[in-house]
C-alpha cells in the first residue's frame, strides 16, 4: 500500500474535503482551538474549517499524502474517543463505528466505484471499512458525499486507497481535463432562529421548533403597524427570513396593545419525493413523528402508499407557505443523520 502511494508521489499536494456536523466540528476544534492546533502541528497538514452559522461545515485538509494520512488518523481516533466517552453513560453494548463523510467531485466518483463496482468492492474488502458513494450530488454542486465507516485503522487504510485513486485521476485529468468546472458544495447557513407559521412564532432549537408566545404576540401586532413590513401579507415568512426589528421601547409599546390579527396567506400544496429507506424516520413509531410534525407545522401532510417497483414515496404538504416551509424543515430534521445511500436532502 505504502509503495503504491510512494509511486503516486508523496510530494504531491492533495486536498481532501470533509463534511461534518456542528458537534463533530466542535470536537475537532477543541477548547480554544487547542485540538485543531495540535492536529495541524503534528500532521503537518493545513486544516481549514468553513465559516458561518451552518448545521454542516466543510473541513479542508491540504498537504502531502503522508500529512493527510496523519491528520485523518488524528480525526478518526478523536471521533472514536468521543464515541467511547458517550457510551460511558449509555446502556448500549455494541460500539458504533467511526463515520467520516468525504466530499468528492462527481467526475472522480466513477474511478472510485470502478467498472461494475469493482474498485469500491476491492477497497471495502482490503480495508474492512464500509464505503458508500451517494447516488445524488450534494445540493447546488457537482460533488457527492462518500461515507466511510469502520474502526480508525480501517478508515485510515481506506483514505490511503482513495488518495491513490485521486492521484491517478489527477494524472489523467492533466492530460485530458474533464468538461465543465467542478462546482464545490457549500453548506447553507442555518435558518434564522425565529420563524412564523400557522399564526405562531417558533424558535428552532436543534431538531425542534419551540413555540414562543411573546414573539407570537409581537409578530401579530407588528403586522398591524403601518411603519413596519406586514409579514404574511406581501412576503410570507420562511426560515431564513428575519422578523421586523424594533427598539426595546417600540417592542414594549406593541406588547401592551391588544392582539388578535392572524394574517396568514391562503393555503397551497407542495410535494416532496422521499427515498423509501428514509420514510420510517419521518413516520416514527406508530406515526408519532409525523403527527408531531403535523402539530408543530400546522400543515396537512399526506404520505402516498408505496408503489411497486418504486424506490421513493410521495409526500403532499398542504397549508400556508410558512406552514409548508416549517413542515419541510421538520421532515428534513427528522432524517438529518446520513442514510446508507447518503441521500438526506429531499427532492421538492
Amino acid at each position: 500500500m505504502e509503495s503504491k502511494v510512494s509511486e503516486g508521489g508523496l510530494n504531491v499536494t492533495l486536498t481532501i474535503r470533509l463534511l461534518m456536523h456542528g458537534k463533530e466540528v466542535g470536537s475537532i476544534i477543541g477548547k480554544k482551538g487547542e485540538t485543531v492546533k495540535k492536529m495541524r502541528e503534528e500532521s503537518g497538514a493545513r486544516i481549514n474549517i468553513s465559516e458561518g452559522n451552518c448545521p454542516e461545515r466543510i473541513v479542508t485538509i491540504t498537504g502531502p499524502t503522508d500529512a493527510i494520512f496523519k491528520a485523518f488518523a488524528m480525526i478518526a481516533y478523536k471521533f472514536e474517543e468521543d464515541i467511547t466517552n458517550s457510551m460511558s453513560n449509555s446502556t448500549a453494548t455494541s460500539k458504533p463505528p467511526v463515520t467520516l463523510r468525504l466530499v468528492v467531485p462527481a467526475s472522480q466518483c466513477g474511478s472510485l466505484i470502478g467498472k461494475g463496482g469493482s474498485k469500491i468492492k476491492e477497497i471495502r474488502e482490503s480495508t474492512g471499512a464500509q464505503v458508500q458513494v451517494a447516488g445524488d450530488m450534494l445540493p447546488n454542486s457537482t460533488e457527492r458525499a462518500v461515507t466511510i465507516s469502520g474502526t480508525p485503522d480501517a478508515i485510515i487504510q481506506c483514505v490511503k486507497q482513495i488518495c491513490v485513486v485521486m492521484l491517478e485521476v489527477q494524472s489523467v485529468t492533466k492530460r485530458s481535463p474533464p468538461k465543465g468546472a467542478t462546482i464545490p458544495y457549500r453548506p447553507k447557513p442555518a435558518s434564522t432562529p425565529v420563524i412564523f407559521a400557522g399564526g405562531q412564532a417558533y424558535t428552532i432549537q436543534g431538531q425542534y421548533a419551540i413555540p414562543h408566545p411573546d414573539l407570537t404576540k409581537l409578530h401579530q401586532l407588528a403586522m398591524q403597524q403601518t411603519p413596519f413590513t406586514p409579514l404574511g401579507q406581501t412576503t410570507p415568512a420562511f426560515p431564513g427570513e428575519k422578523l421586523p426589528l424594533h427598539s426595546s421601547e417600540e417592542a414594549q409599546n406593541l406588547m401592551g396593545q391588544s392582539s388578535g390579527l392572524d394574517a396568514s396567506p391562503p393555503a397551497s400544496t407542495h410535494e416532496l419525493t422521499i427515498p423509501n429507506d428514509l420514510i420510517g424516520c419521518i413516520i416514527g413509531r406508530q406515526g408519532t413523528k409525523i403527527n408531531e410534525i403535523r402539530q408543530m407545522s400546522g400543515a396537512q401532510i399526506k404520505i402516498a402508499n408505496a408503489t411497486e417497483g418504486s424506490s421513493e414515496r410521495q409526500i403532499t404538504i398542504t397549508g400556508t407557505p410558512a406552514n409548508i416551509s416549517l413542515a419541510q424543515y421538520l421532515i428534513n430534521a427528522s432524517s438529518a443523520d446520513p442514510d446508507p445511500h447518503g441521500r438526506n436532502t429531499f427532492t421538492a
